[in-house]
């Protein structure tokens, strides 16, 4: 069994886009995953499978479906791959609630940072399939536009490194 971390796309507290996280841990235990759990009501599953990550996105992603009766892109990571965003946290220095990891499903396309626009203060760096900002003048204000076609979610490293703690210990 590896321990998985899967993070929903567009979940959000409250209007149209509203998950329960009860509803999302029930749609997880009925697909057979283990061990789940969520973590703060933002989208964040953990569990244990024997599946690979395709597979378990790709139910993931129709069951929530048939749930809510809209698409919501699901990113899949294990335990160790969600560490190693952790540790690969190129601002490991400044505030975590300052920083945020963007999870793609595939490495982020060359010339991705390049491409963003409206750059005031944040900094930004590649991951292997995350692209990490830093706010210093926090996320709410940022005009930040990285123009990827891809769609991601972001998280911000106080919720990266929870989650990856909390994978862990599941493994």
């Amino acid at each position: 069994m590896t321990a998985y971390v899967a993070l929903l796309r567009g979940v959000n507290l409250m209007g149209s886009t509203t998950l329960r996280m009860a509803d999302l841990k029930a749609i997880a235990e009925g697909l057979g995953l283990k061990n789940v759990r969520t973590y703060i009501a933002s989208g964040n599953l953990l569990f244990t499978s024997g599946k690979a990550e395709a597979a378990i996105k790709t139910a993931l992603e129709a069951a929530v479906k048939r749930h809510m009766s809209r698409d919501v892109g699901v990113m899949v990571r294990t335990a160790k791959e969600l560490a190693g965003v952790v540790e690969a946290n190129p601002f490991a220095g400044e505030p975590g609630n300052k920083v945020v990891a963007i999870f793609f499903d595939e490495p982020p396309p060359a010339g991705s940072l390049e491409a963003a626009t409206n750059i005031a203060d944040e900094r930004l760096a590649l991951g292997s399939r995350e692209i990490y900002v830093h706010y210093p003048s926090g996320q709410g204000r940022s005009k930040l536009n990285l123009r990827s076609r891809a769609a991601g979610t972001a998280r911000n490293m106080n919720t990266v490194a929870k989650l990856a703690e909390l994978a862990r210990e599941m493994e």
